[in-house]
């Protein structure tokens, strides 16, 4: 079942772009966050959607957010994506799927790709917003929005 609006964001745990473990339990009862699910890293749409995140990076955190960045991709892949784009945020690798099932985050086009989802996460950790769109640059207007409004 998906997470929606009002529901506490469950503790979970994946490797970041050094490879060291997260824990979200570390950003819970700390800070808002902004956490994305989106399909591929190097894709046309998801490398728009990451830089855009990269260019209102210094917003969130004047909001006192953190941005967390999810896909399927591997650690190496994530690495390599960071330094090319010089990504100021944290990446998580969903190789297994786990955070998509946790989130219930859907498939897009029939199915055939992982869904392109934004959470916007208070500092107690209740999702705030769930944004769900093909689009990728209209994730961050929005989670902004929302910050901006907490």
């Amino acid at each position: 079942m998906a997470l929606q609006l009002g529901d506490k964001i469950p503790n979970f745990t994946a490797t970041d772009t050094k490879g060291e473990l997260f824990k979200s339990e570390r950003l819970v009862g700390q800070k808002p966050f902004v956490i994305y699910f989106y399909p591929k890293d190097n894709t046309r749409v998801c490398t728009e959607q990451a830089c855009s995140f990269r260019d209102q990076y210094e917003a969130f955190k004047s909001f006192g957010a953190e941005v967390i960045g999810v896909s399927g991709d591997s650690v190496k892949a994530h690495q390599k994506f960071t330094n090319q784009y010089k990504l100021p945020f944290i990446l998580l690798s969903d190789a297994d799927k786990k955070l998509r099932k946790l989130f219930g985050v859907p498939n897009d086009l029939l199915g055939l790709i992982p869904g392109r989802v934004t959470y916007v996460v208070n500092k107690e950790g209740v999702i705030q917003l769930v944004f769900n769109s093909l689009s990728g640059k209209i994730h961050i207007q929005k989670a902004l929005e929302m910050l901006k409004s907490m």
